[in-house]
């Protein structure tokens, strides 16, 4: 039997352990361990099993992720969300939908601290989601609006996706911030010309705010200040070569703290926010101990090459293939955790991608949108089961009405940066 047979083999195994919902970190490791054993020998399986997780806990490259965990904890458990939605609001004033655009908003700058988007999504909902249902905004506009901003975490750097893509495929993580900046800032803007666009065709969707004078505008311009300064440091130091991005995330972990111990934040918050932050930090780097076992194991079964051969021998368009390896990536982000799949099909399609010539950069910031679209498309859209959660009342139907809209803004966006991946590469 070929390599590439055994390999075949044993990626169907994990897909059937994670269907009878073991854990994926867990299947990716027991297969690939299995699947080395099956085509090297036994005791090679066992020495990577042994090396592989302190090889890479102790890989520096992966340090940023703890600290930018650390610092969206710091910033949800401070409520810091409070300040930023009605700084935000007050800017709308008596907009119809202002509440919505105020929330995404909202959204796009929080996400950009905490570079988690079920954490934008939930700390968001708690503050958003009670003033739009007290202001009468239609259930599915309020929830959908909540769902899709959230998203905007995976994107707007500093982001953990992006990150975890920079490294897999050893590229810069720098480079990858910057690239996802114009995009992440085009889904903001989407997603506000979205909300504007429904409330001007369907008026009964959202009420006018309430009008807010100069003064109450620039007083919510101040309350934005903090959340900006933070970001600007960050990005900041890293398009200027003033700091790596290791340096950044755990200058931003600081200046979020100070923020937070500003606005109150007590020991015991302070306690609660380091082992939130070590349970994710756990759950994210089993997951890569899982990948990185797995890989090996991709690796020696030749599956990306004859994969690449086999496409090869199709005789198809390199956008033929970007096609196909989208279509992939949405349907697989319909039922799997985006973290976990960018780990389970990068290592497989990448090299298929480079064969066709693609920008690795570039296709990182359309993998990562793509993915994106998973986490509010059925039926699994993690950030959908979050608002569900704040929302018990409002049905899973309601919320998937909502933000459909903001899913057809989401291809809008792909197709833009696929047709002019400048949009992408223009600040590198």
């Amino acid at each position: 039997m070929s390599s590439a047979t055994i390999g075949l083999i044993c990626i169907c195994l994990m897909l059937v352990m994670m269907a009878l919902r073991a854990p994926i970190a867990l299947s990716m490791a027991a297969i690939g361990f299995v699947g080395f054993s099956w085509i090297i020998a036994f005791d090679p399986a066992m020495a990577i099993l042994e090396n592989g997780p302190f090889e890479t806990l102790s890989n520096y490259s992966f340090s940023p992720i703890p600290m930018f965990i650390m610092m969206g904890v710091f910033a949800s458990r401070a409520k810091m969300s409070d300040q930023l939605f009605s700084g935000a609001r007050a800017l709308f004033g008596a907009w119809r939908g202002g509440i919505s655009l105020a929330a995404i908003l909202s959204c796009g700058i929080f996400s950009a601290i905490s570079g988690s988007s079920v954490a934008t999504a939930a700390s968001m909902s708690r503050v958003a989601l009670p003033e739009m249902k007290k202001h009468g905004y239609a259930d599915s506009l309020a929830t959908g609006t909540l769902a899709a901003g959230g998203t905007l975490g995976i994107m707007i750097p500093p982001s953990i996706a992006l990150l975890l893509y920079a490294l897999i495929t050893e590229q810069s993580v720098g480079d990858m911030f910057i690239a996802g900046m114009i995009p992440g800032i085009l889904g903001l803007v989407l997603y506000c010309v979205t909300i504007s666009v429904l409330v001007k065709f369907k008026p009964e969707l959202a009420t006018p705010g309430e009008a807010t004078t100069l003064r109450e505008k620039l007083i919510g311009l101040k309350g934005l200040i903090p959340f900006t300064a933070v970001f600007a440091i960050i990005i900041g130091g890293i398009y200027t070569g003033l700091f790596t991005p290791t340096e950044a995330a755990a200058i931003g972990a600081f200046a979020t703290l100070v923020v937070a111990v500003w606005r109150g934040m007590n020991f015991e918050e302070f306690r609660e926010s380091l082992q939130e932050t070590m349970i994710t930090s756990a759950m994210i780097f089993f997951m890569i101990i899982g990948a990185e076992v797995f890989g090996y194991f991709l690796s020696v079964s030749r599956i990306s090459f004859e994969l690449v051969s086999f496409v090869d021998s199709l005789n198809l368009t390199p956008f033929m293939i970007l096609i196909c390896v989208l279509i992939l990536f949405m349907l697989l982000g319909c039922v799997m955790d985006s973290i976990a799949m960018l780990l389970l099909t990068v290592p497989v399609v990448y090299p298929l991608v480079e064969a066709a010539g693609f920008d690795p950069i570039w296709f990182g910031i359309v993998a990562v949108i793509t993915v994106e679209l998973g986490l509010i498309t059925p039926p699994v859209g993690m950030n959908v089961f979050v608002i569900k959660a704040f929302a018990p009342d409002i049905s899973i139907g309601s919320i998937y009405k909502g933000v459909m809209p903001f899913v057809i803004s989401d291809i809008v966006r792909l197709a833009l940066i696929i047709a002019f991946p400048a949009l992408a590469l223009g600040l590198l």
